[in-house]
């Protein structure tokens, strides 16, 4: 049984998302209660030490990504395939769209908005996703709504861009070796290759000990691009008129459509910001500010600014203005070396993004459950996924391999990011219109708003499918469709199973005349649906027809909030017969650990479970995937492979595995 399949609620008033009825909400805004004032210091759902220490393991985590792209996107937009010449108009105008990407996308956008919605903590398109209402997120039973839908496509993308990310970070790096002598450039790919190993390596460390590690590294990276900008804006201050807007609307009209596509490259500067979100829950939305206004907004917009000076001085500095700004020789080495670990760390936001993204989407029904290992005993959003971690290694070196160059590789980059931006932007709209009541007059500018970025940002960077663009397209299409199956599958399995037994009543009220015997010792039979007999149980009794003396029909329900309070999880309900209902509530980033839960319950409840003789009874489906199945032989065939390779339910739940019964049954969906 998957932790997905829980969806009935226990009995009594269930807890809705956090800001959804929360009596201290502003109907016009975002909550602001207790949950929301924690989360903004940065000490929600366990988060340890002062907000400062925070921040510096933030910029070691959640800015390394935005933060390292000094190193190749200016460079894109003044030489690379779609970019323009390094004119003064041309510079100005480019830098100009720089700040005010950096201003609007991710300052206004994300840290001053959508880092607001937070659930209870948690960042991230999932976690936003479970602040809607039920009724739109739901599409029947067996089907996914188009908001979740949606949702899915953006975190679908969201792992393209976590491929791309390393890959493009570690190599645009190692390719300042080429700028000091161009017979370093046959090790630049074997390089990069060897320090993604060694990155995805160290990740079982956790969240924090990398944090701890990569913050300090990263302040030194931070005023090394402080430094540098500010030498060259000093030897030419009049680059700073890009500050005006004035010269990305002259840029534009100067260019048209080729203007429009520079965008595709404009972009690199940004991409941080959904990763920003996602690792929210890792430090805290005030950290996470504290970070960004002290050191990585100042650093950055003084280092663009400055490559943008050389530029207006040396225009054949296009070709890698960031290392031309320190002479050739020791200090081009010395920062290549601090590049290098800068871009280890920049490609930290989205590993540790994909870890989260990965927990919410198996805890909420769309991937089957993995081995989560939670790193810290502080803060619960601190988790590795070897399984994720892994793949996401395999993937950035395929596409080292495959692809070479940076250059190459930026333009597979951005399709992935602008999309989810999309995304979020929509269902941060929905949020505000049904959850927190926000007026259409209030809610609809800042939709449009985000939009009039999001949008063109999109538009540009489809100009480059073909160039690349396609990869992370590919892997979101394969990851959606695995999504939407996998969550269509068990909702057709659990409703196959609802039907095929009777309320629990019945089977109690049956349960003489069905069992011949009753024998001493204690069965935990794990159900999907609180109410009904677990098909493990019917199916038992029919073939069987013996049972123990005491049985506890478990059932585990996800709730859309990240968190249920220890008082709040369990609901205990004994029944005639020696038979008792167990309801264990968990949040999308608890993890259940079955036997402890229910020794509180035989604590608390009074439970009478004898736990040396226990026994666990799970169901084993095998999947036939015919043609007379509602899902169709080739979509139910994919369901089949990946409840195959999912991961054990004993594990899982912690089920000590010399107590665990399987009993299998054969299924056509």
């Amino acid at each position: 049984m998957a932790p997905s399949d829980t969806t009935a609620r226990p009995p009594g008033a269930r807890p809705a998302p956090r800001g959804a009825t929360d009596p201290a909400a502003p109907r016009d805004g975002p909550p602001q209660g207790g949950a929301a004032r924690q989360a903004a210091d940065g000490a929600a759902h366990g988060h340890q030490g002062g907000k400062a220490a925070l921040a510096l393991a933030a910029l070691g985590v959640v800015f390394g990504d935005i933060g390292t792209s000094p190193l190749y996107a200016l460079k894109e937009c003044v030489s690379a395939t779609h970019g323009v010449p390094p004119t003064p108009d041309n510079v100005l105008g480019v830098l100009s769209l720089i700040f005010w990407s950096l201003m609007m996308v991710v300052t206004v956008k994300y840290v001053t908005f959508i880092t607001r919605a937070d659930n209870d903590g948690e960042g991230g398109i999932l976690a936003l996703l479970a602040l809607v209402p039920e009724r739109l997120r739901e599409s029947g039973a067996q089907g996914v709504g188009w908001l979740a839908g949606l949702v899915v496509l953006g975190a679908a993308l969201l792992y393209g861009d976590g491929l791309i990310t390393p890959a493009i970070s570690v190599l645009s790096a190692m390719e300042g070796l080429e700028v000091a002598t161009t017979e370093l450039r046959p090790y630049v790919v074997p390089l990069t290759c060897a320090i993604l190993v060694g990155l995805f390596s160290v990740q079982r460390w956790g969240t924090a000990r990398v944090g701890k590690v990569f913050g300090p590294i990263m302040v030194l990276w931070f005023t090394a691009l402080a430094a540098l900008g500010l030498v060259f804006i000093a030897r030419n201050p009049a680059v700073l008129a890009a500050l005006s807007p004035v010269h990305a609307a002259r840029f534009f009209a100067a260019h048209g459509l080729h203007g429009f596509a520079i965008l595709g490259s404009v972009v690199l500067v940004i991409t941080g910001g959904e990763a920003l979100y996602a690792d929210m829950g890792h430090f805290g939305r005030g950290p996470i500010r504290l970070a960004w206004y002290a050191v990585a907004l100042p650093a950055l917009v003084l280092n663009y600014f400055g490559q943008g000076a050389l530029l207006l001085q040396e225009p054949e500095a296009a070709a890698n203005p960031f290392f031309a700004m320190v002479p050739k020789g020791p200090l081009t080495y010395a920062l290549v070396a601090l590049a290098a670990m800068a871009t280890v760390i920049a490609s930290q936001a989205l590993i540790s993004g994909a870890y989260s993204l990965t927990h919410q989407a198996i805890q909420l029904g769309y991937l089957p459950r993995t081995h989560v290992l939670h790193t810290s005993s502080e803060a619960e959003g601190q988790i590795y996924i070897p399984l994720t971690n892994w793949a996401l290694a395999a993937g950035c070196l395929a596409l080292v391999l495959i692809f070479q160059q940076s250059s190459r590789l930026a333009a597979a980059y951005g399709i992935a990011v602008t999309g989810t931006m999309g995304i979020t932007s929509i269902v941060y709209f929905v949020v505000m219109r049904h959850t927190w009541r926000v007026s259409l007059a209030k809610a609809l500018p800042l939709l449009v708003l985000f939009l009039s970025f999001d949008l063109p940002f999109f538009g540009a960077n489809l100009i480059k499918f073909l160039e690349g663009g396609y990869v992370p397209v590919v892997i979101a299409a394969v990851l959606f469709a695995m999504m939407v199956i996998w969550k269509r599958g068990r909702a057709i399995l659990t409703e196959r199973f609802t039907r095929a037994v009777p309320s629990i009543d019945a089977f109690v009220r049956d349960l003489d005349a069905a069992c011949r015997a009753r024998v001493p010792g204690t069965a935990v039979f794990l159900s999907s649906r609180a109410g009904k007999t677990p098909y493990v149980l019917a199916h038992h009794i029919k073939h069987n027809k013996v049972l123990h003396e005491t049985v506890v029909l478990l059932t585990v329900v996800t709730e859309h909030v990240p968190r249920v309070a220890e008082l709040e999880r369990l609901h205990v309900t004994s029944l005639d017969k020696g038979v008792h209902q167990v309801v264990i509530r968990s949040g999308f980033m608890q993890s259940t650990d079955v036997p402890a839960l229910l020794r509180r319950a035989a604590a608390t409840h009074g439970l009478p479970i004898d736990f040396a003789d226990v026994a666990y009874y799970l169901g084993r489906e095998t999947i036939l995937a015919t043609d007379r199945g509602r899902m169709g032989r080739v979509t139910e065939t994919i369901f089949a492979v990946m409840a195959r390779n999912a991961g054990e339910a004993p594990d899982y739940f912690r089920l000590p595995p010399e107590r665990v019964v399987e009993i299998g049954v054969q299924v056509d969906l």
